[in-house]
C-alpha cells in the first residue's frame, strides 16, 4: 500500500518503521525538521518537510495516489483538520486519526474517520492493570 503519514513524533516514527517493515511504500511529513530526523535514510521511507493541513503540501507528498493516511501529529485540531480534508477532498479510502480527546473521537468516527484516542486507551489499560 501507498501510505502517507502526517506527524513524525515518537508515535509517528514507530508507525512509519512498522509500515516500512511490512513492505508498504511510506511517505512521512512533518513541519519540523528535527522530528523528521527520527527516520533514518536507510529505512526506505520518504521524508518531507511539509504541513499536513496544506492542500499543496499534501499533493506534493502524493496524497492523490495514497491508499491510506495517518494523521498522528501532536494536536487534535490539526489531526482532525488534515483527516477530514484527506477523507472528503482527496477521498483517500482509509484515514486514521489520533484524537486525544475521547469526546471528539466519537464525533470523527461518526464522520467516517477512524479516530483513535490514546487518552481513552491508556486510562483503560491503567485501570485494567490495577484490577488484576
Amino acid at each position: 500500500m501507498n501510505i502517507l503519514v502526517m506527524g513524525c513524533n515518537r508515535i509517528g516514527a514507530m508507525v512509519v518503521r512498522e509500515l516500512v517493515q511490512e513492505g508498504h511504500q511510506v511517505t512521512v511529513m512533518d513541519n519540523t525538521e528535527e522530528n523528521l530526523r527520527r527516520i533514518p535514510p536507510t529505512l526506505g521511507a520518504r521524508t518531507l518537510l511539509a504541513d499536513g493541513t496544506s492542500e499543496d503540501d499534501l499533493r506534493r507528498a502524493g496524497i492523490q495516489g495514497a491508499d491510506a493516511f495517518f494523521a498522528i501529529g501532536a494536536g487534535d485540531a490539526r489531526n482532525a483538520f488534515a483527516a477530514q480534508k484527506v477523507r472528503f477532498l482527496f477521498q483517500v479510502p482509509k484515514v486514521v486519526c489520533l484524537i486525544y480527546d475521547p469526546i471528539r473521537q466519537q464525533m470523527f468516527r461518526d464522520l467516517g474517520v477512524d479516530a483513535i484516542s490514546p487518552s481513552k486507551m491508556i486510562s483503560s489499560m491503567l485501570l485494567e492493570t490495577l484490577r488484576k
